[in-house]
């Protein structure tokens, strides 16, 4: 057991230095004088730099020799280079252009944003949309943001924050009289007394996103347009160029009545629209009653594919793949949703985005990844037939597989799991019918931690704690262990409860899981019923019994686990974060002498105080088995139901040791909460110590706080095991 903060600090000072792929590009085709064929590939990379206190970028180039049927090739270009200051990126259709938002300091320390045009290997054009003052910044983040290409490569569409006048205080001097209408300063309006008026954002993760404005850049000219005709009750994004460049399309989002959390929530009311830049018309494409996302264009630019589910409800779900016939105008459902899997080959669509390019070279079939049980799988489906079919061979290793592009049938992927940090592969996509076929080829050495050991563990509730409604469902767990155990030896075990709870542990490359591996512990991450990926009956199972059936599953694992593998029950320790932390609550409540000591991260910790005070009060409702609505106030006997399925009503009989971390910025789950039950520990005599982290939000994830967090949580456990 490595138990020495300097040998701790070390090991994960080495794990962390393992980057993450977190983009891919396939440039244009080329034929050598002697007849092969090869591209480019460029990739972008994110590591953690513990020095800097900073996740630093990074570009690395590979080059793939090529038959089109086959990689004769593959290696890298010389080494990594960091990136400084790329917001987006996003090459032409031909690869003869490269597009860049970047974003720098000016000598006040004000960010100043630039968009810029490059042709190869020079910057042809710098605009400084700061200084044009046409909009606020350019947006940059996955739910809004877009970096898009005209097919003519004439133009560029991206989204911004909307323009706000000015404002100034009634009793600004100079003013010979106070009113409250609008004055005329120059060419610009100043508003008198809106200078403390709420402007709504997009919540958690989106704070500084309020009302977003599609952008185009004329590249000749230089000039910038903002786009009229946008309903003015949704916040555009997703935005991409018509097949014929005469109008954009784009996703929508209702911010009538107000707005609520939008990220991790693919359940909020949305369309697909068409604006026309000829007559400034806006029409929407699909319905409107629904929740749409992730909107691809085919290489054809014949058809349309998108995805969409429920409004409310569960934050995540199993989504529909429709697709939308531009010229027929004729939208058919590609891919439903699953209740439940037949033959476990294919549980549904969990994903809130596909790939920027996804589509097969002959606008026949789509890639996409999705969960299924605890990996993330690859699949292709037939657009006209409906059929899925996984892209894996038989001698793919067990792992979870990412797309990253595809053009002209050749395929970048992610691959990493619990002991192989993430590696980029590419391959082929087999013609139809003989998807098993693909071969891929790794572009690096894959790093794998061999001393880590891991495996998928199915678990089955007992009789007496199935749901009445939806009977036999199962749910799984990902179990990591140092690979030598010595010979009648126990390892202790921490436990984690995913978040969400509609989320899911999928079997990549995790941090913390795989230092406290190398530490000497086992480590359990349960999908308890309720998790994406096992089909939709699982996720509609657990509305309404938050703080049970999911409680419930967690120890069901747990004990389970410890009758088949070398675990120790004295040394069993709890480790969550949000509804995980809900959840570990819940478990040292109501199993109050099973538990050696529990960390929380930002802990959901009583619902109805936290119903008015999140950026996603539908969450408090539906999970407590509520119907939500915006109009809608809960009966007293309501509130009393959200209470009973709160952690804190078994705070009185915790004796469990507790470490809290919080984030000051948090808008998901308040501070406020941890902070409740920090107080009513501390009243009940239970040990408990609080971290408060400034300037993170829900995740905690900047990095001098992500890795004081690992410290606490990796001393704080062996503290506890001593004892």
């Amino acid at each position: 057991m490595i138990n020495k903060p300097k040998d701790i600090v070390a090991l994960y000072r080495h794990l962390s230095q393992f980057p993450s792929l977190s983009s891919a590009s396939i440039g244009p085709e080329v034929t050598t004088q002697y007849g092969g064929k090869y591209s480019n590939i460029y990739t972008e990379w994110s590591q953690r730099d513990l020095d800097r206190n900073e996740q630093v970028k990074f570009c690395r180039q590979y080059i793939v020799f090529h038959d089109n049927n086959a990689v004769v090739y593959a290696g890298a270009c010389g080494n990594g280079s960091e990136i400084k200051g790329e917001l987006l990126s996003s090459e032409s259709p031909s690869g003869a252009l490269k597009a860049v938002l970047r974003e720098t300091k000016n000598k006040s320390g004000e960010d100043i944003q630039f968009l810029e045009v490059w042709d190869r290997n020079r910057k042809v054009k710098s605009i400084n949309l700061t200084a044009l003052d046409k909009h606020g910044k350019a947006y940059e983040d996955e739910q809004f943001g877009c970096l898009s290409w005209s097919h003519s490569e004439t133009h560029l569409l991206y989204i911004a924050e909307k323009k706000r006048p000015k404002t100034k205080s009634f009793f600004d001097a100079g003013d010979a009289a106070v009113t409250s209408e609008e004055e005329e300063d120059g060419a610009k309006k100043t508003m008198k007394g809106d200078q403390f008026v709420l402007h709504e954002d997009w919540g958690e993760g989106l704070v500084d996103k309020s009302v977003p404005a599609l952008c185009v850049l004329d590249i000749e000219s230089g000039n910038i347009s903002v786009l009229e005709g946008i309903p003015a009750h949704v916040s555009p994004g997703q935005a991409f160029w018509s097949p014929d460049d005469t109008g954009v399309l784009f996703v929508g989002w209702w911010h009538s009545p107000y707005r609520v959390g939008l990220k991790y929530c693919s359940n909020r009311r949305s369309a697909l629209f068409f604006v026309d830049l000829t007559g400034g018309k806006c029409e929407t494409l699909s319905c409107d009653s629904s929740a749409i996302f992730s909107p691809r264009l085919s290489p054809d630019k014949c058809r349309i594919v998108y995805l969409k589910c429920d409004v409310f409800g569960p934050h995540q779900q199993c989504c529909q793949m429709l697709m939308y016939d531009w010229y027929t105008k004729v939208t058919s459902t590609v891919v439903d949703i699953v209740t439940r899997s037949t033959d476990g080959q294919f549980e549904g669509i969990y994903t809130s985005l596909l790939a920027p390019f996804c589509w097969s070279a002959d606008s026949q079939r789509v890639i996409l990844d999705t969960t299924l049980r605890s990996q993330q799988v690859l699949f292709v489906v037939d657009t006209m037939t409906g059929k899925m079919t996984t892209l894996q061979s038989k001698e793919s290793p067990s792992g979870s597989w990412k797309l990253m592009t595809v053009d002209r049938d050749l395929l970048v992927v992610r691959f990493s799991s619990p002991n192989c940090p993430p590696t980029v592969k590419v391959g082929f996509l087999p013609p139809d019918g003989r998807e098993a076929d693909i071969t891929w080829v790794s572009l690096e050495e894959e790093n794998s931690i061999t001393d880590i050991d891991w495996s998928y563990k199915t678990h089955k509730p007992p009789p007496e704690q199935e749901n009445p409604q939806y009977r036999g469902l199962e749910f799984e767990s990902i179990f990591l262990k140092p690979q030598n155990v010595p010979p009648g030896g126990s390892l202790p075990l921490v436990v984690y409860p995913h978040g969400g709870p509609h989320s899911v542990f999928v079997s990549e490359w995790m941090l913390f899981p795989a230092v406290l591996c190398k530490m000497g512990f086992a480590v359990q991450l349960v999908n308890y019923r309720g998790s994406l990926g096992f089909g939709q009956h699982s996720i509609m199972s657990l509305l309404g019994k938050v703080g049970d059936q999911d409680v419930k599953d967690m120890q069901t694992a747990v004990l389970q686990l410890l009758q088949t593998e070398p675990v120790n029950p004295q040394k069993v320790v709890l480790c969550g974060g949000s509804h995980g932390g809900f959840l570990s609550c819940h478990l040292i409540g109501q199993y109050p002498e099973f538990y050696k000591t529990c960390v929380v991260r930002n802990p959901v910790i009583n619902i109805p105080a936290m119903a008015g005070c999140t950026d996603i009060p539908d969450w408090c409702h539906v999970e407590s088995g509520l119907t939500f609505s915006y109009e809608a106030l809960p009966e007293a006997t309501q509130w009393g139901d959200m209470l009973n399925r709160s952690p804190i009503i078994y705070v009185s009989k915790v004796k469990t040791p507790v470490l809290l971390m919080l984030g000051a910025e948090d808008r998901r789950v308040p501070n406020t909460q941890g902070l409740e039950y920090y107080k009513a520990l501390r009243a009940h005599g239970v040990e408990a110590r609080l971290l408060w982290y400034p300037g993170n939000n829900h995740a905690l994830s900047k990095v001098d706080a992500e890795s004081d967090s690992f410290m606490n949580i990796a001393l704080w456990i062996l503290k506890h095991l001593e004892e």
